[in-house]
């Protein structure tokens, strides 16, 4: 089949969307499909062959956040040439309603449209505002994905009509088989995985240094790099596991280090030796850009000196970019020195934290449709605790796969985390049924639905086709639509 895919977001600047287009993309490759994607980009921006770039796009400040869109009369252009050149069998478009290259394909493309609805923000102003301009293009999709319920239901509210719910994937065998790395481990743990103390942290040892590859081996631009939901990673144009940012000499460590000097309880292999880094205590983790509030790290520092007056060996490691010194500007000073930023992260040592750590913590305060880090930290087995938004608790199976507390409460967080921290048996137990839930998550089940979508909307264009050139009107002469 050939499938076109539109990005409404800049393929350059790393985010969730981009990352399940860029996954979905090249597993519908790997099954023997024809995939063009069209997205935003630098000039100078090093793409993956499926790739085609739309032009520069501008900063925009949406649903919380800032996107990258794509707009205007050379972006029209461009979008009417992938079209023709592509001559798709089925259209894909992420984000119809967003100002950007999804609407500008709305307007353009003829024949079957799927489109995928990622965002959950009830009671849009911009969106009802908008809704006469959106509803003519929308009326040309032929079937509609949203990734969560709540994603679906700002659909309903605002546009009208309905979609079918496809969560967002996950290669979760790509985080289950990652190696952990003995210097983000916790309580005395090895480079083998296994535990010396409560059990905690990744589950046995690896198969490979990062499992099976992600995807393709040349994947430039946005290959690389995570952010939003699966943030904190630094972008390499190879698609390799990326530059570690780290002190160059120590024990092999990527650790950018803290602010503030050495970390309490680490106690580091020899100097140059290699040694395997041990702690004394219970590793926390978090994933997302630094700067960007509805992330929630302010709410995780809130609760770090009580974490941590409960819990002397623990520590926490940030993975994202952002302003390091101000993220913790507001602990006291012995306390900063308890918190590692590694900075920018490769897809692989992302996978690689994930297995490593005790705890992991999503303090997300809103703007979240679904949860996608979520679902990656549960299948490299890293027990979850995450702000009870709604789409987390679905993603989480209203609580059974992960812990939650309320919403922009420190005192909560602080509670389930040091309640967890001291449970070794219960962070087993949500490891286990976590590792067990994510499976419906897996692309082998995601990608199927998507592509039985797909089938359903070219088998139907195929039928009418077919009908009007029977019936020498078919479909349109019953709706009453033939002129005579």
């Amino acid at each position: 089949m050939r499938i076109g895919i539109v990005c409404p977001y800049s393929w350059d600047v790393p985010g969730g969307v981009q990352f399940h287009i860029r996954d979905l993309a090249e597993y519908f490759i790997r099954l023997g499909h024809e995939v063009s994607v069209l997205a935003p980009a630098d000039d100078d921006t090093p793409l993956p062959p499926y790739v085609v770039s739309a032009g520069r796009a501008v900063p925009v400040p949406y649903n919380g956040s800032v996107a990258r869109l794509n707009f205007g009369f050379l972006s029209a252009a461009r979008v009417r040439r992938w079209l023709h050149d592509g001559a798709f069998d089925v259209v894909h478009i992420h984000e119809p309603t967003s100002p950007s290259l999804g609407l500008l394909t709305c307007w353009a493309a003829q024949g079957p449209m799927v489109a995928t609805f990622h965002t959950s923000n009830p009671r849009s102003r911009a969106m009802i505002a908008a809704y006469s301009i959106l509803q003519a293009a929308l009326e040309k999709i032929s079937a509609r994905i949203a990734v969560s319920e709540y994603a679906r239901r700002t659909l309903v509210e605002h546009l009208g009509g309905d979609a079918v719910v496809i969560p967002n994937g996950v290669d979760v065998d790509f985080f289950a088989r990652a190696e952990p790395r003995a210097e983000w481990q916790g309580r005395g743990r090895g480079v083998d995985g296994s535990g010396e103390g409560d059990g905690a942290g990744a589950r046995g040892s690896a198969e490979s240094d990062a499992g099976r590859p992600h995807g393709s081996a040349d994947g430039g631009g946005v290959r690389g790099s995570v952010e939003g939901d699966g943030g904190g990673v630094r972008a390499s144009a190879g698609g390799g596991a990326g530059e570690a940012r780290g002190s160059a000499g120590g024990a092999g460590s990527a650790v950018r280090g803290s602010v503030g000097g050495a970390v309490d309880g680490v106690v580091r292999g020899p100097e140059g030796g290699g040694g395997a880094a041990r702690v004394q205590g219970e590793t926390l983790g978090f994933i997302g850009r630094i700067d960007e509030p509805r992330k929630g790290l302010p709410v995780l520092v809130k609760a770090l000196p009580r974490i941590f007056a409960e819990r002397p060996g623990a520590r926490l490691l940030i993975a994202g970019r952002g302003d390091e010194e101000e993220a913790v500007a507001g602990l006291p000073a012995e306390l900063r020195a308890r918190v590692e930023f590694l900075g920018m992260v490769s897809d692989e040592d992302k996978a690689r934290l994930l297995r490593s750590i005790d705890l992991y913590v999503a303090p997300n305060t809103g703007g979240e449709s679904f949860g996608i880090i979520l679902v990656e930290a549960m299948s490299a087995g890293a027990p979850v605790l995450a702000s009870d938004l709604d789409a987390f608790a679905q993603v989480l199976d209203q609580g059974a796969a992960g812990e939650l507390f309320a919403n922009e409460d420190a005192d909560a967080l602080a509670e389930a985390a040091i309640r967890l921290l001291g449970d070794p048996a219960r962070r087993a137990e949500l490891r286990e049924r976590g590792s067990a839930h994510v499976r419906r998550f897996d692309w082998s089940v995601v990608a199927a639905d998507i592509l039985s979508v797909y089938e359903t909307v070219t088998a139907g264009a195929a039928a009418v086709a077919a009908d009007e050139k029977a019936g020498g009107g078919g479909l349109r002469a019953r709706l009453g639509l033939a002129r005579d």
